[in-house]
């Protein structure tokens, strides 16, 4: 237990020390975000009849930002080991791979966790949201935190250098999160593209997340508790096996 719980804390150390950069700076961002769709579509767009739009942003907000920094976490650590060359130190160690495993998961979790907070904390300022089901609230919020951490990890065992985490982030980690969702009720969208949002794992995230708070959703939270927690296992899978064999770190 001793060597994950170190690991764990360097990690989160690593993250604590820039907070005003990788926490602060991400809780601005969904805030100009808020500020922005909320002023231009608050009095256009109505939600399930009854929500206010903005209050309605207030959740994929969350989750968004959420998702996108626990994927940062450790993807950014293990990218920047590997240039750096400091990963060594830890390979030194006679840490399994699931020690790597639940460390790196568990600090992104943490960042995504305090992240996610922060903004819901400063948008209470802007709309007071519902808390219809919180136990949804709390089971998505970590379950998609440990799902991007997990993906973080397997993109930076990938990638070689900084060019190939950015098209990794760039070209799959943020459309899948801007079309999930956040900013829009897929009931409002032509049928086709409902049926491609369903295909997007990231959609059954926020959308489950969004019902722990208003008590409905654009699909069933059981189905989306269903899907994200198969995804989970599936890509965990792969990341554990990858950390086993050593994958492009014990070359």
């Amino acid at each position: 237990m001793t060597g994950w719980r170190t690991l764990f804390y360097k990690e989160v150390l690593r993250f604590w020390k820039v907070s005003f950069q990788t926490v602060a700076a991400p809780v601005l961002t969904a805030v100009l975000y808020l500020l922005i769709f909320g002023h231009v579509l608050e009095d256009h767009v109505k939600v399930y009849d009854r929500l206010s739009y903005t209050a309605f942003l207030v959740p994929g907000l969350v989750m968004m930002s959420l998702l996108q920094n626990a994927f940062a976490n450790s993807s950014s650590s293990l990218i920047q080991s590997k240039i750096m060359g400091s990963l060594v130190f830890v390979l030194l160690t006679p840490l399994s791979h699931w020690a790597w495993f639940m460390a790196y998961v568990g600090s992104s979790v943490l960042r995504g966790l305090l992240v996610g907070l922060g903004v819901f904390i400063v948008t209470l300022a802007f709309a007071r949201p519902e808390f219809a089901a919180p136990p949804w609230i709390v089971v998505f919020a970590l379950l998609g935190a440990a799902l991007l951490g997990t993906l973080g990890i397997i993109a930076g065992l990938w990638a070689d250098k900084f060019d190939q985490m950015a098209a990794f982030q760039n070209f799959i980690i943020v459309p899948m999160t801007f079309l999930s969702g956040v900013f829009y009720s897929i009931q409002s969208l032509p049928p086709f593209w409902q049926k491609v949002s369903h295909l997007n794992p990231f959609f059954y995230m926020i959308d489950g997340f969004r019902y722990g708070f208003f008590g409905q959703s654009d699909a069933s939270p059981w189905l989306s508790l269903a899907i994200v927690g198969t995804a989970w296992l599936a890509v965990s899978a792969l990341a554990v096996h990858l950390l086993r064999t050593g994958y492009k770190i014990r070359n």
